[in-house]
């Protein structure tokens, strides 16, 4: 005759589930590296931010864009925290990264002076903004 006990089912307790964790920080090299490939592209390429300040040759824009992709990773890396799930810090490594491509074009261009247009890189666009100071 078949046996009709039934099998104790396995009880899971909230522990015995795995856990995962999701995080993005910090990115990997392969994500950095497509960061510095679309800064040299934007920093050698006709856009916006090149009809006011220009556009760097290739083999310049590969340096700089290297150099401002390790600088805000830098940044960045110093601000997190062991709890935080990255989004704070990725955030603060676009912004690094938009400030930096932006003082280096302006730079490179010879500077801003008093009255001149502010521009400011916000997630990815640049945006103008007249400078308060009332003088064109």
């Amino acid at each position: 005759m078949a046996d009709t006990q039934e099998q104790p089912k396995p009880e899971f307790s909230t522990s015995d589930k795995p856990t995962i964790s999701f995080s993005i920080w910090p990115p990997s090299q392969r994500t950095r590296d497509a960061v510095t490939n679309r800064l040299v592209e934007t920093l050698s390429s006709p856009s916006v931010l090149s009809k006011r300040y220009g556009t760097l040759p290739e083999a310049e824009a590969a340096a700089t864009a290297k150099l401002i992709e390790e600088e805000a990773f830098a940044a960045a890396s110093s601000t997190a925290a062991s709890d935080d799930d990255g989004i704070e810090i990725l955030q603060g490594y676009s912004k690094e990264i938009s400030k930096r491509m932006l003082e280096t074009v302006k730079a490179r261009a010879g500077g801003t002076g008093e009255g001149h247009v502010a521009e400011s890189v916000s997630e990815g666009h640049v945006a103008e903004e007249e400078s308060v100071t009332g003088s064109n």
